[in-house]
């Protein structure tokens, strides 16, 4: 994992986010929680986040609302939605609104790493090429 990732962990169940906390501390990540989609939205106003691990059903504002919210005002962060609910049209639905990946619950301390990894992978390779493509456009 890439030292100093910051990821927000946004799920109405404590044991689901203190597992994933537990699966992504030891990789030298800076984990925040939260249990709702307005307190994400919040904590997102006031720092950047790199990965957003995001439940899909909770509480008063649903996930896919907070994604779309996310990617609107935050489009560098990239979003992996996980949901104990997995169907063909949410996954369809998250992709479009610009999650970078899908999981279903359970998910494993593998599955929360590895999927996180893939996202700051695509994220700096993502900023790599938009800062090329904006120099070379310079000269």
């Amino acid at each position: 994992m890439i030292k100093d990732t910051k990821i927000l962990v946004v799920d109405d169940e404590e044991v689901v986010r203190l597992s994933y906390a537990r699966s992504l501390a030891s990789n030298h990540c800076k984990v925040e929680m939260v249990s709702n989609g307005p307190d994400a939205l919040e904590v997102m106003g006031q720092r950047p986040f790199d990965v957003v691990l995001l439940d899909l059903l909770m509480p008063g504002m649903n996930g896919m609302a907070v994604l779309s919210t996310i990617k609107q005002r935050w489009p560098e962060s990239e979003v992996i939605i996980i949901t104990g609910y997995p169907a063909l049209e949410t996954a369809k639905e998250a992709v479009t609104l610009g999650a970078y990946d899908y999981l279903a619950k359970p998910a494993g301390p593998d599955d929360i790493v590895n999927a996180t990894h893939s996202a700051m992978m695509h994220k700096q390779w993502t900023l790599r090429s938009d800062q090329a493509s904006s120099s070379a456009g310079m000269h």
